[in-house]
C-alpha cells in the first residue's frame, strides 16, 4: 500500500515538473510580458478568480499597460490602457469577437454550435437581435414591459399589499421577482387570454406560479453559470441540469405556440430555428433560454444596485423622484390605483437624465464585464508607441473595471455620485479625461464596438420604467438607514453586472393616492 501511494505520488510530482520545464509557454521576441502561474492548466485562474481588479492592477504596475497571464488553458492577453482599446476595436481582420461568445452559450446552454461555419444554423444571430432589440421594435418592448410591470407590481403581488401596511423584503428578491415575471410576460408573452375570460383570475395565478417556478429554475441554473463558462461540465451539477432542462420544456415551440402577445424577438427566433436550423425541438428551445438568461442575469442586478443606491442617498432620490413626476406632468399621466396604468413612451424615457445618470453609475461601481476577441492568426497588435505579436487562438481582453474605477478619470471612484454623468446644464456628461487626455471609451459596462450588447437600450429603459412606477405607486425605505454597502460576489467577474453578496432588507408600502 506504502509503496504504491509512493508510485503515484512521484508520479504527480514528475508530470508537474515535466509540465514546468516542457509544458508551460515560453514567451517568443515581441510578445507581452508572460504570466503563467504556478499550476498545470489553471495558471492565475485562482489568483484572477479571487479578486480580478487587484490581481489586473498588481500585474499592471508590474508589466505596464499590456500583459498576457494563462487562464484555465488559454492565454490572455490584456489591455489596462484606455487610449490602446481602439487599437482592439480595428483589428477586426485578426481578430474574432463571436467565436467565444459562440463557444459559451453552446457549453453553458446545451445547444449545438450557432457558429454558421459549423453547419447548424445560417442564422445571423447578431443582426436578430438588433433586429428586435433596437429601432422601432424597441417601442412595442417597452409598451409591453411598461404595462406588465405594472400588472406584476400592483396586481400579482396584491396578496401582500394591505392598505396602509408595511411590507418587508429582500430588496434584491423584489427586484429579482418583479423584473423576472416582467421581463418573462414581455418577451415570451402570457399564457392566458384577458378578453371576456371567465377563469381569468384562476389562470393568472396558474401563470405566475409558472413564472416563479421558471424564476427558481432560473436561478439554480445561474448559480453555476461562471463555471460552465470556465469549462466544467453541467452534469455535475444535477439540479442546476435539471433546472436548465426544465426551463427548455417551458420553452419548447410547441408550448410557446399556446401564448398570446409573444414579443418580436421571439416570434423571429421561433421561425428562424424552423426555418434555417437542423436543431433538434429541444436545442431550439436552449437557445430560447439562453435569450432569457441574457435578458435577466444583468438586468436583475443593475436594478437592485440603482435602487439600492437611490434608497441610501436621500438627496438622488429627490432629484429622480422630481424628475419622473415632472415627466409624468409632461405627459399629462395620473397615478391612481383604478386599474388605469401609467403610460411612458420611448421618448418621455429618454428625456430623464438624472435617472440616466444615477443608472450609469450605479453599473459604473458594480460591472465586471469583460470583452474578448480571439486571434484567427499569428498578427501584430499596434499601439500609438508599440506593437506586440499576437498568436493566433489567443485571447485579447479588456476589464473595464480598471477603468471605472480609475480615480485619474472618476475622482472618488468607490462613492456614489448620483449627478457623476451629468454636464453642468444638467444634460449627458461626455467629456471624461485621463492624463490631460479626453478619453473616447469611458463607460463600459456593455461592452464596445461591434459586439457591444444589442439589448442594451431596452435593459435602461426596463430600469428606469422600474424606477418611475416605484415612486408613483410606493412609499420605500431601507429597514436599517445605516445598512453597509453589500460587497459584489467576484465569482461572476467578467460576466457583466455583479451580484451582491448579501441581500438588504427594505419595506414598502402603496401610496395613498
Amino acid at each position: 500500500m506504502f509503496l504504491a501511494s509512493w508510485i503515484w505520488g512521484t508520479a504527480v510530482i514528475l508530470c508537474c515538473v515535466s509540465w514546468f520545464l516542457l509544458g508551460r509557454r515560453r514567451r517568443r521576441q515581441g510578445e507581452p510580458p508572460l504570466e503563467n502561474g504556478f499550476l498545470p492548466y489553471l495558471g492565475c485562474a485562482l489568483k484572477f478568480g479571487a479578486n480580478p481588479l487587484e490581481f489586473l492592477k498588481e500585474k499592471q504596475k508590474k508589466h505596464g499597460h499590456i500583459f498576457t497571464c494563462h487562464v484555465a488553458g488559454k492565454y490572455i492577453h490584456f489591455l489596462t490602457d484606455p487610449f490602446s482599446y481602439h487599437a482592439l476595436m480595428r483589428q477586426g481582420k485578426h481578430l474574432d469577437w463571436k467565436k467565444f461568445h459562440f463557444a459559451t452559450s453552446a457549453k453553458a446552454f446545451g445547444h449545438g454550435s450557432i457558429d454558421p461555419a459549423e453547419g447548424n444554423t445560417t442564422e445571423n444571430f447578431h443582426q436578430t437581435f438588433i433586429r428586435t432589440l433596437q429601432g422601432n421594435a424597441l417601442d412595442a418592448l417597452i409598451e409591453a414591459m411598461m404595462e406588465n410591470l405594472q400588472y406584476v407590481m400592483l396586481q400579482s403581488r396584491a396578496p401582500k399589499l394591505q392598505s396602509n401596511t408595511w411590507v418587508t423584503e429582500g430588496l434584491y428578491t423584489f427586484c429579482c421577482q418583479v423584473m423576472f415575471e416582467s421581463g418573462f410576460l414581455t418577451l415570451f408573452g402570457k399564457e392566458f387570454n384577458s378578453n371576456n375570460d371567465k377563469n381569468l383570475s384562476s389562470k393568472q395565478e396558474t401563470e405566475r406560479a409558472h413564472i416563479l417556478n421558471a424564476l427558481e429554475n432560473f436561478k439554480e441554473f445561474d448559480k453555476i453559470f461562471p463555471a460552465l463558462v470556465a469549462g466544467l461540465p453541467i452534469h455535475l451539477f444535477k439540479s442546476a441540469h435539471s433546472a436548465r432542462e426544465k426551463l427548455g420544456e417551458a420553452l419548447l415551440h410547441k408550448n410557446l405556440l399556446k401564448r398570446d402577445n409573444l414579443s418580436e424577438l421571439v416570434t423571429l427566433r421561433m421561425f428562424l430555428n424552423d426555418t434555417l436550423s437542423t436543431f433538434d425541438d429541444m436545442e431550439k428551445a436552449k437557445t430560447h433560454v439562453a435569450v432569457l438568461w441574457a435578458s435577466q442575469a444583468n438586468t436583475i442586478p443593475a436594478t437592485f444596485w440603482t435602487l439600492f443606491y437611490l434608497l441610501k442617498s436621500p438627496e438622488a432620490m429627490r432629484a429622480a423622484t422630481k424628475e419622473v413626476q415632472s415627466v409624468l406632468e409632461s405627459a399629462e399621466e395620473s397615478i391612481s390605483l383604478d386599474g388605469k396604468y401609467i403610460s411612458l413612451n420611448r421618448k418621455q424615457l429618454d428625456n430623464m437624465p438624472i435617472l440616466d445618470s444615477i443608472i450609469k453609475e450605479a453599473m459604473r461601481l458594480s460591472s465586471a464585464s469583460m470583452t474578448f476577441r480571439v486571434a484567427k492568426e499569428d498578427f501584430t497588435l499596434h499601439f500609438e508607441n508599440d506593437f506586440y505579436n499576437i498568436r493566433k487562438d489567443d485571447i485579447v481582453a479588456l476589464y473595464p473595471q480598471l477603468l471605472h474605477f480609475d480615480p485619474e478619470i472618476y475622482a472618488d471612484p468607490l462613492t456614489f455620485k448620483y449627478d457623476r454623468f451629468l454636464n453642468e446644464k444638467g444634460e449627458e456628461k461626455t467629456d471624461f479625461y485621463r492624463n490631460g487626455r479626453k478619453l473616447k471609451h469611458y463607460y463600459m459596462p456593455f461592452g464596445t464596438g461591434i459586439a457591444k450588447c444589442p439589448g442594451r437600450l431596452f435593459a435602461v429603459h426596463e430600469i428606469k420604467q422600474f424606477l418611475a412606477l416605484i415612486f408613483s405607486y410606493f412609499e420605500i425605505e431601507l429597514v436599517d438607514s445605516n445598512v453597509k454597502c453589500p460587497s459584489l460576489d467576484q465569482s461572476r467577474a467578467g460576466l457583466g453586472i455583479l451580484q451582491p453578496s448579501n441581500d438588504i432588507d427594505f419595506r414598502y408600502r402603496l401610496k395613498c393616492l
